[in-house]
């Protein structure tokens, strides 16, 4: 199979686990919103706020794989995928704002501790702890993009959230002691931004079509060098359209002498580059030891 049917192939499972975790979240956030308004639970309200962010957030992870399932056109040639990035980066700023949220509540709820009832938190709270493992089981399975791990985040987001108030929950029907819950809201906050922070520079390097991680510039320049026949290598550039989907361009001198045709010195340098890294979009300029270059040299 190709690297393109793989492509389709890993979208459509995605959709579908896409599918299935946004109906299992907008179920809890429906039991959150009942359980914090009959327990009294503020943290439970606002982990329901928190859970609507994210199921905005994962309808929004399916809306751009389906859209980035479209074919490409003459106006856009690499089709839609650059779409699942824009996403990525949007859900890394929103996790940001509800980290923000939840810093925010925590102080307030330290200043002003409001008591609940701690049974009835703690049942939901496991119940949408366990949905949200169930939801991060899904989206491990198969191929993890960008965008669906932007939305892995959110559900992460989630499980800590309804596993700090479980935990508060527990400490607050055996001590009482009220201030358990902004703090442990604040720690929730600090891991939320950490893994936001890193999901935005991913998505940003990818837009600022930077060198994939894992990939170096060198190392391919040098690779490409010991085909046979290689002169020079130069204005070599690495980049990704989406996750996992690399591409690269570059300007090859070839011996003038070399014992095969430019067709064949292009098979060699493509499969050598296909081989060692893996990178199938490959643009390879063939230039002949006397050609003046025009432009730019990068």
């Amino acid at each position: 199979m190709s690297s393109e049917s793989d492509t389709l192939a890993s979208r459509a499972v995605q959709r579908r686990q896409l599918v299935a975790v946004i109906t299992l979240t907008g179920t809890i956030l429906f039991i959150e919103v009942v359980g914090g308004v009959l327990s009294g639970s503020l943290a439970l309200l606002s982990d329901a706020g928190h859970m609507l962010t994210d199921l905005l957030a994962l309808v929004l992870c399916l809306m751009a794989v389906r859209f980035s399932s479209l074919p490409a056109t003459p106006e856009k040639t690499y089709g839609y995928h650059r779409l699942e990035i824009l996403t990525a980066l949007l859900n890394g700023t929103l996790l940001l704002l509800i980290s923000a949220v939840l810093m925010v509540k925590a102080v307030q709820r330290a200043l002003d501790p409001i008591p609940v009832r701690g049974g009835m938190m703690m049942t939901v709270a496991l119940i949408g702890l366990i949905a949200n493992l169930a939801g991060l089981m899904l989206l491990s399975r198969g191929h993890r993009s960008l965008n669906v791990r932007g939305a892995r985040m959110h559900l992460i987001g989630d499980a800590l959230s309804s596993c700090g108030v479980l935990i508060a929950g527990v400490i607050l029907w055996i001590t009482g002691w009220n201030a358990v819950d902004p703090i442990v809201a604040g720690l929730i906050a600090i891991v939320i931004v950490v893994g936001a922070l890193r999901l935005i520079r991913e998505a940003v390097d990818i837009l600022l079509e930077a060198t994939p991680a894992g990939i170096g510039l060198d190392e391919v320049s040098r690779a490409i060098a010991t085909v046979p026949g290689v002169l020079e290598v130069h204005d070599l550039h690495i980049w990704s359209i989406t996750t996992g989907m690399h591409a690269l361009s570059g300007h090859v001198r070839v011996s003038a002498d070399a014992h095969v045709g430019p067709d064949e010195m292009l098979n060699r340098i493509k499969g050598t580059i296909r081989d060692r890294f893996g990178i199938v979009h490959t643009t390879v300029q063939i230039e002949s030891p006397g050609y003046q270059e025009l432009g730019d040299i990068h």
